[in-house]
């Protein structure tokens, strides 16, 4: 098997962690090893688990570094998934190549842009070297429009605040601010029920 890297990216609330799943449900249906992996810093629906804003949810081995991944990594795994691969730091390109380089197929999901709008590191850099890349786009909920961004709703200036609804929400191009900005009340036609 040939090595790969694959790159889901885009704003919170997008469909990045629920794609990675599929993903790696997929390569266990087609027979692979397959390890999973997550930040530590994410702990916001289970400590162990990868778990979407969906509830989907698959277990993975919880990191700190990304040079973790060489200790805990089993002789026969063909894929990799990495959620949240934007907590890692620079490092995580090394070791995502090197993995890649070695005939794993690796799979990474993670934000393309912080709450300012400018691109989180490193995925950039991973997207340069990716053979495959999906950017995912979530629904604005100011306008309804495909929104790339998410619009931090607290006041905080850290860049890296892991959160959920109530802290984020995802807005497009022109209902997007770089500032913290109170988080708007859902459409009406949200609260609908379906028929």
């Amino acid at each position: 098997m040939s090595g790969s890297i694959e790159v889901i990216c885009g704003p919170m609330f997008s469909g990045k962690t629920e794609e990675l799943i599929r993903r790696i449900k997929r390569s266990v249906i087609a027979k692979r090893k397959v390890q999973l992996f997550k930040p530590r810093i994410d702990a916001r629906y289970d400590a162990e688990a990868v778990v979407s804003h969906s509830a989907q949810k698959l277990r993975s081995t919880v990191i700190d570094r990304a040079e973790e991944i060489f200790d805990k990594l089993a002789l026969d795994t063909e894929v990799i998934g990495i959620d949240e691969v934007q907590f890692f730091g620079p490092n995580v390109v090394q070791v995502i190549e090197k993995l890649a380089n070695n005939g794993v197929r690796v799979i990474v999901s993670g934000l393309d842009m912080d709450f300012r709008g400018i691109p989180f590191e490193p995925v950039p850099q991973l997207l340069a070297i990716a053979e495959s890349i999906l950017k995912v786009a979530a629904i604005c909920v100011v306008c309804g429009e495909p929104a790339t961004r998410s619009q931090r709703t607290i006041a905080a200036e850290d860049r890296v605040l892991v959160g959920a609804t109530g802290q984020y929400e995802p807005r497009c191009r022109k209902c997007f601010s770089p500032d913290p900005s109170p988080a708007t009340e859902p459409p009406e036609q949200a609260l609908l029920p379906f028929v």
